[in-house]
């Protein structure tokens, strides 16, 4: 079982974020961190202060030394997948090759709505993000891409230099559609992760997913499977640190915990204790 911890760039200051993530880099427990793309806090007041996303996470690049680290899960409808392929490759030379390429459809329409994107019915974000992970592929791995698509369209396209990691960062696709996310997992992705649901629809999901790894010719084991769970507000890990061993015995291997703000490193420590006697 790996462990990871996630603080959300909302409600939030820089200054105890990345005091988390430089503790967090010392402890050896967690081997990532994350943070999310949205440019409202969700789930809370949306007029509360929410830190971009890929901005932070390269400053977070040069904050750590060891931790590998991404953004769980880059909304595609908000950067043409050109732009977001070259940005991943910076971060991932920034960071020494620690990068987690995160990627989701996006689904926030009071953001899209706000700021004038569309996004479009569920159908035309799953095909716009089944052409963007092409792309995305094809930038990072190939000298020149060419594609055309209904969304995108590249001609010679080229991205340099080329991310440290090859052929690409590993690609963590966010989601449980059983229809189009999972089966986008099975052609594009090396980690899939759950963000909500309890061990029973994990279970399931699973099931899906070997399902269409075994229709692309794909060993599923090849796949990181991981779920969120939060850390209580009091700061008591040992409700998740149960919640943990349930997942793991469903066949999770990744388990991120997600620290409520206000962000303080003085979670870190029992909570790496709890999760640590799970290997035990």
């Amino acid at each position: 079982m790996r462990f990871a911890v996630k603080t959300a760039p909302q409600n939030t200051t820089w200054d105890d974020m990345v005091a988390v993530w430089r503790e967090a880099d010392t402890i050896d427990v967690f081997e990532s961190a994350w943070l999310f793309d949205h440019f409202y806090p969700i789930f809370s007041d949306p007029t509360g202060p929410c830190l971009e996303g890929w901005t932070a996470l390269a400053a977070l690049a040069q904050a750590t030394r060891r931790l590998r680290l991404g953004v769980m899960v880059t909304g595609i409808v908000y950067r043409h997948p050109a732009v977001l392929a070259n940005m991943a490759a910076t971060v991932d030379i920034v960071a020494g090759g620690r990068l987690e390429l995160g990627l989701g459809a996006g689904w926030n329409e009071q953001e899209c709505g706000a700021y004038g994107i569309e996004l479009g019915t569920l159908k035309q974000r799953f095909d716009r993000f089944d052409e963007a992970c092409q792309v995305i592929i094809g930038l990072l791995s190939q000298e020149t891409t060419d594609f055309e698509g209904t969304y995108f369209r590249l001609t010679a396209a080229r991205c340099e230099p080329k991310p440290v990691q090859r052929p690409h960062p590993p690609i963590c696709i966010g989601g449980g559609g059983e229809r189009r996310t999972l089966r986008a997992v099975a052609r594009f992705a090396q980690h899939w992760n759950m963000a909500g649901g309890d061990v029973a629809t994990f279970r399931s999901k699973l099931e899906v997913l070997n399902r269409h790894c075994a229709d692309a010719g794909r060993d599923p084991s090849g796949i990181t499977k991981s779920v969120q769970l939060r850390l209580g507000s009091d700061g008591d890990a040992k409700p998740l640190a149960e919640e943990a061993a349930a997942f793991a015995e469903a066949g999770a291997d990744l388990v991120i915990a997600v620290l409520p703000p206000p962000h303080t490193p003085a979670v870190l420590e029992p909570l790496a204790d709890a999760l640590a006697q799970l290997r035990d």
